[in-house]
């Protein structure tokens, strides 16, 4: 990995609140431009407190952080958050405006866009989450989703080369869930760095193929989705579940290597009865688009090897 494509590199990055916390211990990762990743851990690993160095928001207190090759120690936040947006994983401590165009457009203006690349950027990203015929609403007058769509819309809207989402798909609901796959789908067109905290196995599994594990501030685990999933004492210490398919796969005494939720060969449709002793799984081939599948929680798609 040359240092030209990178669009994060840390070299033993530490940070502390305080002398008796270490929030992060000496944690080296590179991530390439145009890379989507997912960032996974206990609640308290230092998930957030990493990202939050990316722009400026927290500052290392020893190692080396270069985003976009521009070492984070020597740049204010304002430069910085021209490389970075951050989404916070509550919408409403990042909300700040009384109507949402103004909110979504909020960011853009503040890095010193143009009126028209404002106006362009806005429209965009309402568009994306469906929000163009909320643009006059008060933010604060939304429910919990609608917030969240309009937090997201205002971190996409500033168009930086590094996008950050935590936890994203808390709150939102299977079209939500949708729109939020279709705007992922664009950022990887064009070339944008996404990093995702999430506690959503299933969407990490489909949507995403590395995994950064933090535990206790350090990172315990660097790789692929199959690799990581695979190994379940990682994912016990981590405080983890398995995706769904990982788990049917194991309960059905199948290889884990053999289902990959990513592909497209044949999807099966698992409707699960929970009952207080467990789920009742029943299989119903599925043979129709897979990006035009409905994300519910009793619907599990789940992709087996077949050729």
């Amino acid at each position: 990995m040359t240092l030209p494509c990178l669009a994060i590199h840390m070299e033993d990055l530490c940070f502390d609140y305080s002398p008796q916390i270490s929030a992060l211990k000496n944690i080296s990762l590179e991530i390439c431009q145009g890379e989507q990743v997912a960032l996974v851990g206990h609640n308290g690993s230092g998930k957030t407190t990493l990202v939050r160095q990316l722009n400026g928001l927290l500052r290392p207190c020893s190692g080396r952080l270069r985003v976009q090759g521009m070492d984070t120690a020597a740049h204010p936040v304002s430069q910085l958050a021209k490389q970075t947006a951050l989404l916070f994983q509550n919408p409403d401590d990042q909300i700040c405006k009384s109507r949402v165009w103004d909110e979504v457009a909020f960011g853009p203006k503040n890095l010193g866009y143009a009126r028209q690349k404002v106006r362009v950027l806005v429209n965009e990203a309402l568009a994306l989450f469906d929000l163009l015929p909320l643009e006059a609403a008060n933010p604060h007058d939304l429910g919990y989703s609608e917030r969240k769509r309009v937090a997201i819309s205002s971190v996409i809207a500033m168009d930086t080369p590094v996008i950050v989402l935590d936890e994203p798909t808390a709150g939102l609901d299977a079209y939500e869930i949708t729109l939020l796959d279709q705007m992922l789908e664009k950022l990887k067109q064009e070339g944008k760095t996404v990093i995702i905290i999430s506690h959503d196995m299933d969407f990490v599994a489909e949507k995403l193929s590395r995994v950064v594990c933090l535990a206790q501030g350090e990172k315990t685990f660097d790789g692929n989705c199959r690799n990581f999933f695979s190994d379940d004492q990682l994912l016990s210490e981590c405080g983890l579940f398995a995706p769904q398919v990982v788990r049917l796969s194991t309960h059905f005494q199948q290889k884990k290597n053999g289902l990959d939720p990513r592909g497209v060969h044949c999807w099966i449709l698992i409707f699960c009865l929970i009952c207080d002793e467990g789920a009742l799984p029943m299989a119903l081939i599925h043979g129709g688009d897979p990006k035009s599948r409905v994300r519910l929680q009793p619907l599990l798609f789940i992709h087996l090897g077949l050729t």
